[in-house]
């Protein structure tokens, strides 16, 4: 009996040997929780510009015009609701604008064709909303505009083709995949994409090359650092998986810079994150690149005059504020 049971377990090793090798084969490496991206040479660096008038954080950050506005705010926060500042770079100071027409936070922000627009979010110490606004920097003014079909908030929004990309986020029902495309020429929204594979939501996306890279987040499944990384392609209509981000948060921003997806900031825990990695399509890896000299969530993270400007955001998990604008140049 123990020599027959020693042959069985000898049997069962071999076994899972070559179960395991052929499944080797068959599914791509991927890198263990917490491993490290290497050190871009050079890291870039960081300065600081001027303070905003308004201590903010869960904001909402786009370009236009070759000008920074920075949108809405966490309640608690030191402007007025609905907050609205513009950075020029070209005087280099703050400018208070009109505010938007709702209490807004966790929002998204993108810029087509003169316009900036707000996308969901939450309102006030409320839930999700589907809310669609467009600001004319010209007369100053918000207007109403057609909503989105799925009420949702700590989305990402992506432009591409002269489109805005709402993707993932948290709505009534929970954490969701969902992907709605809005045409500012007809005022119209598009159902019909196919859903990001893992819903989520405090996430961050950015395009590049006709993809869109969503990374990140939490869910109420998976917890709050997660290193998701997908990939939405337009011209196929199709959802894949790339490398993870290298460090699991949520809360953080993403931006395109000089041929690459920079993943800035977040939170996880009881900690806020400095991480700044960078993640190549053409090479298919992460690197890491000059920390935030400001650890933060919740900021505001666009590409500008070929330089990365980071602004607003909570120095510390939760209902934490600051006026902080830092700014990132590779040589």
């Amino acid at each position: 009996m123990v020599m027959r049971s020693t042959r069985l377990a000898a049997w069962l090793v071999v076994l899972g040997a070559l179960v395991a090798a052929s499944s080797m084969a068959l599914v791509p490496a991927r890198p263990a929780i917490g491993q490290r991206a290497a050190l871009t040479d050079p890291p870039g660096a960081w300065t600081t510009g001027p303070a905003m008038a308004t201590s903010r954080t869960e904001v909402a950050a786009a370009v236009l015009n070759g000008i920074l506005h920075v949108v809405g705010q966490y309640p608690g926060s030191s402007g007025p609701p609905g907050a609205h500042e513009a950075f020029d770079p070209a005087v280099g100071r703050w400018e208070t604008r009109a505010a938007l027409p709702a209490d807004l936070h966790h929002a998204c922000a993108a810029a087509i064709d003169g316009s900036l627009y707000v996308v969901g979010g939450y309102l006030g110490m409320g839930g999700s909303v589907a809310t669609l606004f467009a600001y004319d920097p010209a007369s100053d003014r918000w207007s109403p505009r057609a909503p989105m079909p799925s009420p949702r908030g700590a989305l990402t929004c992506a432009v591409l083709d002269g489109r805005v990309y709402a993707i993932g986020g948290e709505g009534p029902r929970g954490d969701t995949g969902v992907v709605e495309v809005y045409d500012p020429a007809a005022d119209v929204w598009d159902t019909s994409l196919p859903p990001m594979p893992t819903p989520r939501n405090h996430i961050a996306g950015a395009a590049l090359d006709g993809r869109i890279h969503v990374v990140g987040g939490r869910a109420a499944r998976m917890g709050g650092l997660m290193q998701i990384h997908e990939i939405y392609d337009t011209a196929s209509r199709s959802w894949s998986g790339a490398l993870p981000l290298p460090t699991g948060r949520s809360g953080m921003m993403a931006t395109a810079y000089l041929g690459r997806i920079h993943v800035l900031g977040g939170e996880g825990g009881p900690a806020t994150f400095a991480e700044h990695e960078a993640y190549d399509p053409a090479t298919g890896s992460w690197a890491t690149l000059a920390p935030l000299p400001t650890p933060r969530h919740g900021l505001g993270v666009v590409t500008l005059d070929d330089a990365i400007y980071v602004a607003s955001g909570g120095p510390v998990p939760g209902a934490t504020f600051s006026n902080v604008l830092e700014i990132f140049t590779l040589p």
